[in-house]
Order: structure tokens, then C-alpha cells, then sequence
């Protein structure tokens, strides 16, 4: 049970060390654990970032410790889920694209309505599968319900880093990090061409 020593780092350093953690979250009466497998790096020099311009009433969690969860609602129906990185005063977060399931599966597809590798890969799949809304942002990953947890890639996994997704601005920004060939993986590339990242 040790949480990651790594997330005062930069967003884009951040984000591929997250891959192969897991969230513990308490839903249902139940523990339910899942593993990181895709990330996206934002920060606020990244025109894309929410932290972009300075902090704001709605941004202000990014600006905080590392370690908090920052959530956001957007196209009016969704929630997504970021990990707060770089230190405090500085706006900066990973969100949180697509997570496996390790325990507890049939909780997440009961809260989905489905079975399968869509009731997580992607960001707000996740978010409704772990019931993540805006009432959680700012809750520190350290304790329950929500905890985050070290972890590591498997042997023989390699990490894909490529553009990111459904954004306009900074399209062509290499910020995005997945495990390769894992199933729960949103989208197997970006915009640009993917390259592994070297260990």
C-alpha cells in the first residue's frame, strides 16, 4: 500500500509513471480496483490545459498539492478525472483515459449497464464506472473512497507515447501515454505517429 513518490514531477513525466498503478474505490459495499493503462498530460503552459491563464475558481484544485483528484464536467453529460501533478501553486494534472479492471468488475458493469472493455476505456466510461462527479475534486488520493496506489508495468509491457485526443488546440503536443496492446486502451494512436517510450 504505498502511494507514488513521483507526482510532484512534471504533468508529462507524471503521466507515463501512472500507468500501471491502481485506484482503490469503495462502492456498493464493496473494494473495487482497477489499473491504469492511458494518461494524458496537461499543464499550465499547454493551451489545451484547464490551467492554462492562471488559476480560477474552477481550475484551482490543479493549483494545489499533488495528489488530489480534479474533475471536470463537460459536453453537459460527463465527468472526467485528473491526478494533480507538479507542486503547489503550479496548474498541472494527468487525466485519466482508460483504467482495467483487476477486482470487482461485475460493480463497474452493473454502474455501466455492460459488459466488456467499454465500461472503461475511456475517460468518461471511467469516470461513470467509478462513480466520479464534480463532488469529488479536490479529494486527496491518499484516503478512501478514493485511493491511489503504486504500481508497475508488467513484464513485456512497453509504453506508446502520441498526440492526444478530441482537443483542437496543441492537437500535435506528444502528451499522451497508453500500454501497448492492452484492451481497455481508448484509441491506439493519436494524431501524430506513435512511438514506444524508452525505458
Amino acid at each position: 500500500m504505498v502511494f507514488p513518490d513521483f507526482l510532484d514531477l512534471p504533468a508529462q513525466e507524471v503521466a507515463p509513471l501512472l500507468l500501471g498503478c491502481t485506484l482503490h474505490r469503495e462502492l456498493d459495499g464493496r473494494e473495487v480496483v482497477v489499473r491504469i493503462v492511458e494518461t494524458e498530460a496537461y499543464d499550465e503552459s499547454d493551451p489545451a490545459s484547464h490551467a492554462f491563464g492562471g488559476e480560477r475558481q474552477r481550475n484551482k484544485v490543479m493549483f494545489g498539492p499533488s495528489g488530489r483528484l480534479y474533475t471536470y464536467f463537460t459536453y453537459g453529460m460527463h465527468y472526467c478525472a485528473n491526478v494533480v501533478a507538479e507542486t503547489e501553486g503550479r496548474g498541472a494534472g494527468v487525466l485519466l483515459r482508460a483504467v482495467e479492471p483487476v477486482i470487482g468488475a461485475e460493480v463497474l458493469e452493473s454502474r455501466r449497464g455492460m459488459t466488456g472493455k467499454n465500461i472503461t476505456n475511456g475517460p468518461a466510461k471511467l469516470a461513470q464506472a467509478l462513480g466520479i462527479d464534480m463532488a469529488m475534486s479536490g479529494h486527496d488520493l491518499r484516503t478512501s473512497p478514493l485511493r491511489l496506489e503504486m504500481g508497475e508495468l508488467e513484464a513485456g509491457e512497453n509504453v506508446v507515447q502520441t498526440t492526444r485526443i478530441g482537443i483542437s488546440k496543441a492537437a500535435d503536443w506528444p502528451r499522451r501515454f497508453y500500454i501497448e496492446g492492452n484492451q481497455y486502451v481508448s484509441k491506439r494512436v493519436g494524431l501524430g505517429r506513435a512511438g514506444r517510450v524508452k525505458a
